[in-house]
């Protein structure tokens, strides 16, 4: 086993890479790849005392590597846990008797007794603060004898409504969860507030039903019974049914919504709603990795109307989403477009603009932190004014742009610089030692170099020119960055058969004569060789597989 030989190995070392396999590799495969490193390696090869030494080490790492792999148990145990499982001591985690398979399953068994003890402890905070702001004193002004009260050339912005959610889960068994939520609110100097609690319960593999007691000083006290069912692997309901208790008696509420995957990105939904507000709605929904499409219609006391909405997702890593919908009905027509963007790890910032007859023209801000949401609605004006559609538009884009510009990507470029300053310290001894072993390897290969390359040149095969791996800086609005790069043109050579270089779709780091210049960085491999006496020239990211020569890569002459 791993320990047995008396080599420290670095936590993070990847067989797979170092023997440069894929990992689903056959035994062949293996022994190939093997029989080629030992020939390098080789102790008895090298007359040095000092690289008889280094190809000591080289040569236990790679026989270690191969005695892992080349056991079914081992290697099955060495896919789930990595090195750590190999070396726990009794084999705590698994008996070694036991096939590939029952490996695998007494992992997936391991797994869900974490997730069990996991679950006993998360709590699932959910919350949501909304302030209402009230900034129609901004356009809509009064006249005459309003501009002579003291105080009256200042526009008035108030906060006229806040609403605050929040709720927990508890989990009581892995069929069971306890849900506790409540909420205050205020409007216009009146509020209230609620208390809710839920048990759910998991009844099957097809639905879970679940019971709700609420009260409140603005409501009576609240009875509720939810049930979801998947009817077909392609369709669910979920039925919810309330009684309110109130000074006006009893009043009960039922609604009922039926869905159906008509296609593996849309939805279609019908609700059936009686009580307070009856109604008739039916949706339908197309989600895809580069839109959301919404069309719906409703029917119903006291309101009916029609909405259509898209919403485009950007493929940029800030995950940017511009939105437009359309709302006509009894009430009126809302137009509202808006944009979302992410703005660190975990939050996401979204404005939208309001523009409605009767409702005005309103501003909706909103923050998501996590499971945390914060609303801001700006109330602007009761008219459609240009003036206040224009300010709703802009302001908030200049805004957006000064504060990321000035303030949130300086904030996240030190936050990235700190991370990865704290892991460069933590992984220093582990990339000093794959420096050095890196080092001697290149030392060891040079014999192998230059008699591979006598070969490539009497046949006009592959010749490595120069290749560097690490980070490289192309980008001009990166031109200040440090680039951080190490020759890899020995080990690649190194690699070269019959006139083929084949890497696999791992990282090139564990690969014999490299190591990691550059920890928690974005890393490509370069090459520029030379194949039928023509140069040629590719960039590969760290994990993608590379297959070389290819007539893509040649250089043109011109050029």
């Amino acid at each position: 086993m791993a320990a047995a030989l008396g080599e420290e190995v670095p936590e993070n070392e990847d067989y797979y890479s170092l023997l440069n396999v894929r990992r689903e590799a056959s035994q062949e495969e293996l022994k190939a790849a093997y029989r080629r490193l030992c020939m390098l390696y080789h102790p008895d090869k090298h007359r040095d005392p000092e690289l008889k030494t280094q190809a000591e080490q080289l040569f236990n790492l790679v026989h270690q590597a191969y005695e892992v792999l080349s056991d079914p148990q081992t290697r099955a145990i060495y896919d789930i846990y990595g090195r750590r499982g190999l070396e726990m001591e009794g084999w705590e985690v698994v008996e070694r008797r036991r096939t590939p398979a029952e490996i695998r399953e007494e992992f997936e068994r391991l797994q869900r007794e974490r997730e069990e003890r996991r679950l006993q402890q998360r709590t699932n905070p959910k919350g949501t603060i909304s302030v209402g702001i009230d900034a129609t004193d901004l356009f809509d002004r009064y006249d005459e004898a309003y501009e002579d009260v003291p105080g009256s050339s200042f526009p008035q912005i108030e906060i006229n409504k806040m609403h605050i959610s929040q709720s927990i889960e508890a989990p009581l068994t892995a069929t069971d969860t306890a849900i506790l939520s409540g909420s205050l609110s205020t409007q216009n100097g009146n509020g209230g507030g609620s208390i809710n609690l839920a048990l759910r319960r998991v009844t099957s593999p097809k639905g879970w039903g679940e019971l709700e007691f609420g009260a409140g000083d603005l409501q009576g006290p609240l009875f509720g019974l939810k049930i979801f069912r998947n009817l077909t692997p392609r369709c669910f309901i979920t039925t919810n049914c309330a009684l309110q208790f109130s000074s006006r008696g009893i009043r009960p509420g039922l609604t009922t919504v039926l869905a159906r995957n008509l296609d593996k990105n849309t939805m279609g939904y019908l609700q059936w709603r009686w009580g307070i507000q009856s109604a008739m709605n039916t949706s339908i929904v197309r989600d895809t990795k580069t839109s959301h499409f919404t069309v719906a219609l409703q029917l119903g006391i006291p309101h009916s109307f029609m909405m259509i909405s898209y919403q485009h997702k950007f493929q940029d890593e800030d995950q940017t989403r511009v939105k437009g919908s359309l709302k006509a009905g009894f009430f009126g027509t809302i137009v509202e477009y808006g944009a979302e963007r992410k703005i660190s790890r975990h939050s996401i910032l979204g404005a939208t603009v309001s523009v409605g007859v009767p409702q005005g023209v309103s501003l909706k801000i909103k923050l998501n932190r996590a499971s945390q949401t914060y609303f801001f609605p700006v109330h602007l004006t009761d008219q459609l004014l240009p003036s206040a559609v224009f300010y709703a538009t802009v302001g908030p884009l200049v805004i957006y742009f000064a504060m990321h510009r000035l303030i949130i990507k300086p904030y996240l470029r030190a936050q990235k610089e700190k991370e990865l300053e704290k892991q460069r310290e933590s992984t220093a001894s582990d990339v000093q030692q794959k420096k050095q072993e890196a080092e001697a390897a290149v030392r060891l290969m040079q014999e192998s170099v230059r008699r591979i390359i006598e070969a490539e040149e009497a046949r006009m095969g592959l010749i490595v020119v120069n290749a560097w791996y690490g980070k490289f800086v192309n980008d001009n609005s990166r031109k200040n960055e440090k680039v951080k790069v190490i020759d890899v043109t020995v080990p690649l050579q190194c690699l070269v058969k019959d006139s083929k270089l084949i890497l696999t779709e791992a990282s090139k780091t564990g690969l014999p004569g490299f190591y990691d210049p550059c920890v928690g960085e974005e890393k490509s491999l370069k090459v520029l060789y030379q194949f039928r006496g023509v140069l040629h020239q590719v960039m590969s990211a760290d994990s993608e597989a590379l297959r070389i020569p290819k007539q893509s890569h040649r250089i043109d002459a011109d050029g």
